[in-house]
């Protein structure tokens, strides 16, 4: 587990430069559907594998601890202790038996935070496309890859939003088109870039609430909470070092 990051240029760093050294890796891609609700076959537990267990995972990566730390659930299809973890803890946030078996209550609720189109219950794909173009076109990835990385950015703020007590959190910026950073002054590696990152604000809610709530989601990109926004992202799911700009606070 890497450890936290002292705080470094923004101007370098901020919304995702590339870490000295590191490749270029995205992990498994599972494009979006539009069905309803997911197709959970089978009760799943620890141990198990598969691509149910990769959606399973996607679902619960906001609830990847308890506490601060630089923890993240890895969505790979293998049914770890860490997968596990974030199962109990999703369970007891809704009020289910914290058994970390995924059966047919616990599939229900992973889909009650589903929309149709594949986004969540809390949050559109319109929110997060490009702000010139509306597309999610034109960035470092295809556009249905940009997509599904939102999606999985979805499930995360998901989580975020109800540790913050289920309050609105307004996304300002997701994904951005090339050309559209650069117009911002975005980082050229920025993570908006892949659809993993989002800036945020939460009325009623200070930025260092938010930084220390999202410390718990799984997101390995947190800008300083003395913005005028929180940027979160996931570049630790890219294979990018994690950098947390105030640290673990």
């Amino acid at each position: 587990m890497a450890s936290s990051s002292s705080p470094l240029n923004r101007r370098t760093l901020l919304r995702g430069t590339l870490a000295a050294g590191v490749g270029v890796a995205l992990g498994p891609v599972l494009l979006s559907g539009t069905a309803s609700a997911y197709s959970w076959s089978r009760t799943l537990s620890q141990g198990m594998t598969g691509a149910d267990v990769t959606e399973l995972q996607i679902r619960v990566a906001g609830w990847a601890t308890s506490s601060p730390g630089q923890t993240r659930v890895s969505i790979d299809g293998d049914f770890g202790p860490g997968t596990a973890t974030a199962v109990r803890l999703f369970q007891s946030a809704y009020g289910l038996s914290s058994d970390a078996v995924v059966g047919p209550a616990t599939q229900a609720q992973l889909n009650a935070l589903q929309q149709s189109d594949g986004s969540t219950v809390h949050f559109d794909f319109s929110e997060f496309t490009d702000r010139v173009s509306g597309t999610f076109d034109g960035g470092k990835v295809s556009a249905a890859t940009a997509k599904e990385n939102v999606r999985r950015a979805m499930y995360k703020l998901e989580a975020l939003r109800k540790k913050l007590g289920n309050v609105p959190i307004t996304v300002n910026s997701g994904f951005r088109s090339i050309s559209h950073n650069a117009a911002v002054g975005g980082a050229s590696d920025s993570m908006h870039l892949y659809g993993t990152a989002a800036d945020l604000d939460v009325p009623g809610v200070s930025n260092k609430t938010v930084y220390q709530k999202a410390e718990t989601c799984g997101f390995s990109g947190l800008e300083t909470w003395t913005e005028d926004h929180q940027h979160v992202d996931s570049r630790a799911d890219l294979g990018r070092a994690w950098w947390w700009q105030d640290g673990t606070i």
